[in-house]
C-alpha cells in the first residue's frame, strides 16, 4: 500500500463531522513538522485551523482543504462502516475519500517527496486547513485569511484539493468559482379562514406572480468564463398545518449564483424593485456568501496544465462549474487560485468512494506544480 492511501485511510478513520476535526490536522502537522514546516493553530470559536509553512520568501505556494466532512447520513444504507475505510475492487471507501480527505494525503506526501527531492528549493510552501468549509464557514479560512492579511503575509498562489475532476483524475481544473447569494424573504398577508377568503390575504397568492417573474428574469447572460446569473428557490414554507387556515404570512428562501456580470447589490436592487412592482408587504435581506474569482492565466494556470499532461497525459479542461468553495476567501486578497483534486462523482453520497489508484496519481500531480513552480 502506497504512502498516500496509508495517509488518507488514516484520515478518513477519523470521524470530522464538521465542525470536527477530530486530530486529523495534528496528523498532517506532526509529518509537515519533520520536513521543516512551522505549524501555529489557529482556533476561531469552535473551529480549529491549522497554518502551516515552510521558508520565509515569496513566492509562497499554499496547499488549501478542509478536514471536516458532511455527515453520514444513514449508516445501514452504507455498505461499509463511513468511518472504518476499506479498499474493494480498487476502490477507496469511506467518508471523505473524495471530499477531501484523499486530497490531503496527497499534498502531503507530494511534498515530503518535493522537500526529499530539492531541500533548496525556491520561495515558501504552506497549508491552510481548516474544519468548517463544510458548515457555516465563519471560523476557518475566512478567519485564517484575515490574521495573515492583518501581519502582511501574501498568498500568491493557492492550490485547494476540493474534488474538481468529472470522469478522470486531472482532466478539470476548476479555475474559478460563481459568487453565491443568499435571500430571506418574508411576504406579509393577512390569516383567516379559506372559507371566507374575502377577509384574509393569501401571502401565497399575492407573491406568486412576483415568483415567476424572478424565476425568468434575465439577470445577465455571463460570459466566456461563467454561465449566466441563476435564481433558485430553495425553501417555501408558510400556513399553520391545518387545512382550513389562510396563512398570515409565507418565508421563502432564495439562492443567487451569479457571475463577474453582475454584483451583490445590482441583483439585491432588482429583486426589490421586482417585489415593489407587485405592491407586496415584505420584510427582505441578504446573505453574500462569496464574491466570483477568476484565475484566468498565471503561472499557477500553467504549472498544473502541464502537472497534469506530464503525469497523466490529459489536456486538462478549465472550469467554473459548481458550488463555492473557500477559495472565495483567499482569491481577493490577489492570490491565483485554483481547485484540483479528485473524481467529485461520490461526494457528499452514501458510500462515497475515489479509485484508490488515482489519489497516487493525484499525489504526482501536485508532486509536479511544486517542481514547475519551486524547482
Amino acid at each position: 500500500m502506497t504512502e498516500t492511501l496509508k495517509l488518507a485511510m488514516d484520515l478518513i478513520s477519523r470521524d470530522s463531522v464538521t465542525p470536527e476535526d477530530k486530530g486529523c490536522q495534528q496528523l498532517m502537522s506532526d509529518r509537515l513538522e519533520k520536513i521543516g514546516f512551522n505549524n501555529e493553530v489557529m482556533q476561531f470559536e469552535d473551529v480549529t485551523n491549522l497554518w502551516s509553512r515552510k521558508g520565509n520568501d515569496a513566492p509562497l505556494l499554499v496547499f488549501a482543504g478542509h478536514t471536516d466532512v458532511v455527515p453520514t447520513g444513514d449508516l445501514s444504507a452504507w455498505s461499509s462502516d463511513p468511518f472504518k475505510p476499506e479498499i474493494r475492487d480498487g476502490m477507496l471507501y469511506g467518508r471523505g475519500a473524495a471530499d477531501m480527505k484523499g486530497s490531503l494525503a496527497a499534498m502531503v506526501v507530494a511534498t515530503e517527496k518535493f522537500i526529499q527531492d530539492y531541500p533548496n528549493h525556491k520561495g515558501s510552501i504552506g497549508y491552510l486547513i481548516t474544519s468548517d468549509e463544510e458548515g457555516d464557514a465563519y471560523y476557518g479560512t475566512v478567519k485564517v485569511v484575515e490574521t495573515l492579511e492583518a501581519r502582511n503575509e501574501k498568498i500568491d498562489w493557492a492550490l485547494v484539493g476540493e474534488p474538481s475532476s468529472t470522469a478522470k483524475v486531472g482532466d478539470t481544473i476548476k479555475n474559478g468559482r460563481r459568487g453565491s447569494m443568499l435571500g430571506y424573504l418574508t411576504i406579509k398577508g393577512v390569516q383567516g379562514h379559506v372559507a371566507y377568503p374575502h377577509l384574509a390575504k393569501n401571502p401565497v397568492h399575492l407573491v406568486a406572480p412576483a415568483i415567476a417573474d424572478l424565476s425568468t428574469e434575465l439577470w445577465d447572460e455571463g460570459n466566456d468564463f461563467f454561465p449566466a446569473t441563476s435564481f433558485q428557490i430553495s425553501n417555501i414554507n408558510g400556513g399553520t398545518g391545518a387545512t382550513n387556515v389562510i396563512p398570515g404570512e409565507l418565508k421563502i428562501m432564495f439562492s443567487f449564483r451569479f457571475s463577474t456580470e453582475s454584483s451583490p447589490e445590482g441583483l439585491q436592487k432588482r429583486t426589490r424593485a421586482i417585489l415593489d412592482r407587485h405592491d407586496l408587504n415584505y420584510d427582505l435581506s441578504f446573505e453574500v456568501k462569496g464574491l466570483p474569482f477568476l484565475t484566468d492565466k498565471g503561472a499557477l494556470v500553467a504549472a498544473a496544465v502541464d502537472a497534469v499532461k506530464e503525469e497523466v497525459g490529459l489536456d486538462t479542461e478549465l472550469s467554473t462549474a459548481g458550488g463555492t468553495s473557500d477559495g472565495r476567501f483567499i482569491a481577493p486578497t490577489g492570490a491565483q487560485v485554483l481547485e484540483l483534486g479528485p473524481v467529485n462523482k461520490t461526494i457528499h453520497q452514501i458510500d462515497e468512494c475515489v479509485k484508490a489508484d488515482d489519489l497516487d496519481k493525484l499525489t504526482g500531480i501536485y508532486y509536479r506544480i511544486l517542481e514547475n513552480l519551486l524547482a
